[in-house]
């Protein structure tokens, strides 16, 4: 008789999390198991030139769809950007913020719908319905909860300007997100946590991918309460962040850049925390003591996403664990 195949949620964002839903993706399939759930950050959301940016979901969706950038790591392939170029004729929108005109197509037709009444959840279930992504994606929240980066000199930027036109340089003090202290988790999201037989916790930056994702009233509750084991795996390889300025973001919230630093930041369950298990690399095979000796099971494997199927390889070692 065929063992029973696991339930699996994926909370994820950014370009290590689209990287590790498709490799959640083809290890499930592997299986002949169900679909995943990916829970998405929306901390990134913005608006801009009048309409709305989702920009986790769409580097998730577009990756499932087979039809982002993998060289940028954003974005659409092939695009273009004629409508972008005559924005910036009209000295609208940022000059440092570039729209494709595929990716504006996106974003129109979310604008729309919300202007129409359907809310986050239905929206990104209606772009679903366009391409197969075998995977179910739920927004984190349906309430807008942008990121905002308070700044050392007294400053507040949207993360988006701090990210794309500053690159981070500008030193931060804090991450914030307003209004969600009075958020809910998005339709299904918690039901999909405390159901799970394996929640698994993406390489994305742990401070604005999964952490506005914890943030949400309820969500950080269901995972430290589900009876599912809760795997992380680790987004820093041979002590540096793969990709991106996390160490920066990590360095704002006193959080060390290194594996066994992240694993004490989520934390056991044991003590309250969220893991049960966390992947490292095998570059920082020496830190598994220090994660052990935190209360996590260190499970020691290569976890470089060169391709499908090594991000395959990392989700299915996660789901060992």
């Amino acid at each position: 008789m065929r063992p029973p195949q696991p339930r699996v949620v994926v909370l994820a964002g950014g370009v290590g999390g689209s990287k590790f839903t498709l490799g959640v993706r083809a290890a499930l399939r592997r299986l002949g198991a169900a679909e995943a759930t990916v829970i998405v950050n929306t901390g990134d959301d913005l608006w801009l030139s009048g309409v709305r940016l989702q920009p986790d979901v769409d580097s998730i969706t577009y990756a499932l769809a087979g039809v982002n950038d993998t060289e940028r790591g954003w974005g659409r392939a092939g695009d273009t950007e004629r409508v972008n170029e005559e924005l910036q004729a009209w000295g609208a929108g940022w000059p440092w913020f570039t729209l494709g005109d595929l990716d504006l197509g996106t974003h129109l037709a979310r604008t729309g719908w919300l202007r129409d009444g359907l809310t986050p959840t239905q929206v990104l279930a209606r772009m679903a319905e366009r391409w197969p992504l075998g995977i179910r994606m739920l927004p984190m929240t349906d309430s807008e909860v942008d990121t905002h980066v308070l700044l050392e000199d007294g400053g507040r930027l949207h993360f988006q300007e701090w990210w794309t036109r500053h690159r981070a340089k500008l030193t931060p003090l804090a991450f914030e997100n307003p209004g969600i202290a009075d958020a809910a988790p998005a339709p299904g999201v918690t039901d999909a946590i405390v159901s799970a037989d394996v929640v698994l916790i993406a390489p994305s930056n742990p401070v604005v991918s999964i952490g506005p994702i914890l943030a949400v009233p309820g969500i950080r509750d269901a995972v430290r309460e589900t009876s599912a084991k809760v795997v992380g795996v680790s987004p820093i390889i041979g002590g540096r962040v793969v990709r991106g300025m996390a160490d920066v973001c990590l360095t704002a919230i006193g959080v060390e850049t290194s594996a066994a630093a992240v694993a004490r930041h989520y934390g056991a369950r044991s003590a309250g925390g969220m893991l049960d298990a966390w992947l490292v690399a095998e570059e920082d095979a020496a830190a598994a003591p220090e994660v052990e000796a935190a209360g996590v099971r260190a499970v020691v494997t290569p976890l470089w996403m060169r391709d499908e199927e090594s991000s395959a390889a990392i989700a299915e070692a996660a789901l060992r664990a």
